[in-house]
């Protein structure tokens, strides 16, 4: 007897009586039609049941959670009598089992009426209203009359946009209903997954709801400020139309509507400002359930109408809680690369800037004055007299024109976010192997006076011809090659490139001196390991090291991974920490597990690394060697800059005992990762350009520094430091000194600015002050 029927002879037959194995059940081995019967099944299980059947009943409707079950005609059928049952026993079911298993049935759809027309029947004498989209999709399998019960219930003290939605949803297909149903399985502030608003933006009724609803808002708000609708605070909306106006806005975000940029200029000043002085919002709730929306599918345009709103609201609370919620916009918006490179101008010039470099340039007049905001890496404000620069703000501009002064720091606080989301767009982009017309490249990336000295300092590939792509670094190449309008451009990456290729774009970057917006040329590359084929699903590559917890729980929401927060509580002691990547295709998963407490710092223990595959918008596990190449190297990349920035072994001050020092000390100077194996490339390039070029040499996995006292050898991964001849350990916090500052690096990176700062303080080590460095190199001289 197989498993699939061990297990549904267990959930009906209470005689049958299940081995300690099968109550731990691995439901991978069953079909996704077994699944189905058995979530059929499993929804009959009362609570009372045995402790093994409830387990059992957990353990289907978990792998429910994360595959799409089919379900034949029979257990559709029992899906439905199933949730009547448990109604009339309990008070509540799972509606969204019904809808769901009609979209998913293998065969004929059953008759399902009579179920359906019991559970409406028991629905419509609740108080509260739960699962409304699922109830109108099984009410209308019911027949006319329960479909009219469900809707005027729906529709009770909700207010007119809900109504219209409730109508709108009521004149679906069945087909076309049960996607909907969906969004009854999330609750509060937890937000359904992208694909299924995608399926609800893709029904042309829905969008045409939300459209109207959006702007029935709008014209509402409009009335409050006309004196038309009696102002009180918070009550412009009810609950329920807030919540509906945030389905409509997201679903309006993600189709990009092109009415939406004229609408926020309407709705949002008219949410959060009072037609009064008073400093309380018609509607506070909805405007956070917008700065919500737009974390979940953000534009450009929108997050613009927040912060302009975020200036003029009067409330004291509200600026402070936007500026925490807009930090998850701005990353949110990176990740979002189809909107984000959409740049606005704001009146900026491209004009030369510093010799022949040309950025964008906006001039101001203030009196005899004239502000100069200039755009390069990044937005700075001067001042100017006669064409003059000047050091600082003049009196006279400060006393007469505060608010340009204002208004124009504002806008350079505006463009450095704009230029931060760009960049990290363009690189989020690299996992969707994001492509673009070659017309639209050169004038809304490469030619736009806020973007271009970014974009230039890029290498790019264009497809000069079907199937062949030039690579270009616009920044030393005068003339772009000649291709169609319509031609592709793509971002350059090395694990596409020939060893020669790279090379080559390394040397060219660090001969010129081009600093790159990010680690492009000198990106690690990470290709899959016999050790990872031979697990086949799971990699270890990032397995067993310790790590400051908050520390990498920080670069999780920074680099835009989910993870719960750990700690010594029921269920902290684990967690997989995940990023979708790949436009939503692939999930990639680092295991991750909450260790000990260190005085007042929390320890991580990792894990494992998975990766899972979207097939019908469920998540299926898949093999590594079926991850794309550029997928699994841009996300195991991540993993590395999680353990690489956050271990103990990277902790110069580690002094704990036990295992903990154990790791520190093995993984301290440890074989080089791919992270450190391009820190060192980087290093023999720039070394013989130092001043202390005769004192260093590279070998192995250490930068070797000949000071006058000692000979030193840095870790390049780690950088922790040993002095030769004992390899004893050498613990020194550096100070910055000005040969190091001057050196140029072809990206930014903390640990390769660490090195270098040590290299230089160890060079001159008879120079050294601090008796603490000092007497450790003396111990042993």
């Amino acid at each position: 007897m197989d498993l699939a029927t061990r297990l549904m002879r267990a959930l009906t037959d209470p005689d049958f009586t299940l081995d300690d194995e099968d109550s731990h059940p691995d439901l991978t081995q069953v079909s996704d039609e077994e699944l189905g019967s058995l979530l059929a099944a499993a929804h009959r299980v009362d609570a009372s049941a045995t402790h093994p059947m409830t387990r059992v009943r957990f353990a289907v409707e978990d792998a429910a959670r994360e595959r799409q079950p089919r379900y034949t005609p029979d257990a559709c059928r029992r899906v439905f009598e199933a949730l009547a049952e448990r109604y009339e026993a309990r008070g509540w079911a799972d509606l969204t089992l019904g809808p769901d298993a009609l979209e998913h049935c293998t065969g004929p759809l059953p008759d399902v009426s009579e179920p359906a027309r019991a559970v409406v029947e028991l629905w419509v004498e609740k108080d509260t209203v739960r699962q409304p989209y699922a109830l109108l999709a099984i009410a209308r399998l019911a027949g006319d009359g329960p479909l009219r019960a469900a809707m005027e219930r729906l529709s009770r003290d909700v207010g007119p946009i809900v109504a219209d939605e409730i109508a709108a949803i009521a004149g679906l297909a069945p087909a076309e209903q049960a996607p909907l149903s969906e969004f009854d399985r999330y609750h509060g502030l937890d937000s359904p997954p992208a694909y299924v608003w995608r399926r609800s933006a893709d029904n042309p009724a829905y969008a045409a709801f939300a459209r109207r609803a959006l702007e029935a808002a709008a014209d509402r708000t409009d009335a409050i400020r006309a004196g038309e609708v009696p102002y009180q605070a918070d009550k412009a909306f009810t609950d329920r139309e807030i919540t509906t106006l945030g389905r409509a806005l997201r679903v309006a975000l993600l189709r990009d509507e092109p009415w939406l940029p004229e609408l926020f200029e309407r709705l949002l000043p008219g949410i959060a400002l009072a037609p009064t002085s008073a400093k309380t919002l018609p509607s506070q709730a909805l405007l956070y359930e917008v700065v919500r929306a737009a974390q979940d599918f953000p534009t450009p345009e929108l997050v613009t109408a927040i912060r302009t709103v975020r200036r003029t609201v009067r409330h004291a609370g509200v600026p402070k809680q936007l500026d925490k919620m807009l930090k998850k916009v701005d990353a949110a918006l990176a990740e979002r690369t189809d909107v984000a490179l959409r740049l606005p101008r704001l009146g900026f010039d491209t004009a030369p800037i510093g010799g022949s470099a040309a950025g964008g340039v906006l001039r101001r007049t203030a009196g005899d004055y004239q502000a100069v905001v200039t755009v390069t890496e990044t937005a700075t404000l001067t001042w100017e007299k006669d064409g003059r620069p000047l050091r600082s703000v003049p009196a006279p501009v400060r006393r007469d024109h505060a608010a340009l002064i204002k208004e124009l720091r504002e806008l350079v606080k505006r463009v450095n976010a704009q230029l931060a989301t760009l960049i990290r767009a363009l690189e989020g982009g690299y996992t969707a192997d994001a492509v673009h017309p070659y017309g639209w490249w050169r004038t809304e990336l490469a030619g736009h006076p806020l973007a271009r000295t970014l974009v230039r300092r890029l290498i790019w590939e264009i497809e000069v011809a079907p199937g062949e792509w030039r690579a270009v670094l616009p920044e030393t190449d005068e003339r772009l090659p000649d291709a169609p309008d319509d031609a592709s451009v793509r971002l350059w990456h090395p694990l596409r490139a020939e060893p020669d290729a790279v090379r080559g774009w390394r040397d060219l970057l660090t001969e010129r001196c081009i600093r790159q917006p990010f680690k492009q040329a000198f990106r690690e590359i990470y290709l899959l390991t016999p050790a990872e084929e031979h697990t086949r699903v799971y990699s270890n590559r990032f397995a067993a090291h310790l790590v400051h917890y908050r520390t990498m729980f920080a670069l999780f929401r920074a680099r835009g991974w989910k993870s719960h927060l750990l700690g010594p509580w029921d269920g902290g002691d684990c967690d997989a920490a995940e990023r979708t990547l790949a436009a939503g295709g692939w999930r990639v998963r680092f295991i991750h597990n909450w260790a000990d407490w260190a005085g007042e710092d929390e320890l991580a223990s990792t894990d494992q690394v998975r990766f899972d595959r979207r097939v019908q918008d469920a998540w299926r596990e898949a093999p590594l060697a079926d991850v794309p190449p550029l997928v699994f190297s841009e996300a195991m990349r991540d993993v590395d800059l999680f353990v690489g920035v956050t271990s103990i072994a990277a902790d110069p001050d580690w002094t704990d005992g036990g295992p903990q020092r154990t790791y520190w000390e093995r993984a301290g100077f440890a074989e080089l990762t791919e992270s450190a194996e391009a820190r060192r490339d980087v290093l023999g390039r720039i070394l013989p350009r130092l001043k202390i070029a005769d004192r260093c040499t590279l070998e192995g996995r250490f930068l070797i520094v000949r000071g006058e006292l000692r000979t030193y050898k840095i870790h390049l991964g780690s950088a922790n430091i040993l002095m030769e001849p004992d390899d004893s350990y050498l613990c020194i916090v550096p100070s910055r000194r000005s040969g190091e500052g001057k050196v140029f690096l072809p990206f930014e990176d903390a640990r390769l600015s660490l090195i270098l700062s040590k290299a230089f303080l160890l060079a001159a080590d008879t120079e050294i002050t601090d008796e603490s460095i000092l007497m450790q190199i003396k111990r042993g001289v």
